[in-house]
């Protein structure tokens, strides 16, 4: 499941505001918008995080951190589930097929987590140094 898509069951949405359409409505004249302002006004638009011309909070603070571009393309599997395939030669598509990770994935790494009893090769696949341990105590082998 996603978040975008996900939708309201059956009914549970209201109708939209009907604004300017009389003072019965509570939402007439005006409609909504209060009195005077630039927001009250047709075109009155201004960008988001403008303070009306003071140097706007996202750019008085200071930058930080970092955000990797690449994050989302690294994925990490562990020993356990490594024991539990079927196959003895692992590579990045033999784990894509196994979903074991996201189509998308351009780089896996092997953390030790689990127990490994049986020999397998990886080719294409990091391993943490614990694991590189595990897998060759196992009989198992790694290729680039």
């Amino acid at each position: 499941m996603y978040l975008n898509t996900i939708s309201p069951a059956e009914g549970a949405t209201h109708a939209p505001k009907r604004v300017g359409r009389g003072i019965g409505s509570g939402m007439g004249k005006t409609c909504c918008r209060g009195v005077k302002g630039q927001k009250s006004r047709a075109g009155g638009f201004h960008k988001v995080g403008f303070e009306g011309g003071q140097m706007p909070l996202q750019r008085r603070l200071p930058k930080r951190g970092f955000k990797s571009t690449t994050a989302r393309f690294n994925a990490q599997v562990t020993l356990g589930e490594l024991n539990n395939l079927p196959i003895e030669e692992v590579d990045i598509l033999a784990l894509k097929q196994a979903r074991l990770v996201p189509a998308n994935t351009q780089s896996v790494k092997v953390i030790l987590s689990g127990s490994l009893n049986k020999a397998i090769t990886l080719r294409g696949v990091a391993v943490t140094k614990g694991a590189k341990e595990a897998i060759e105590a196992a009989g198992g082998k790694i290729s680039d």
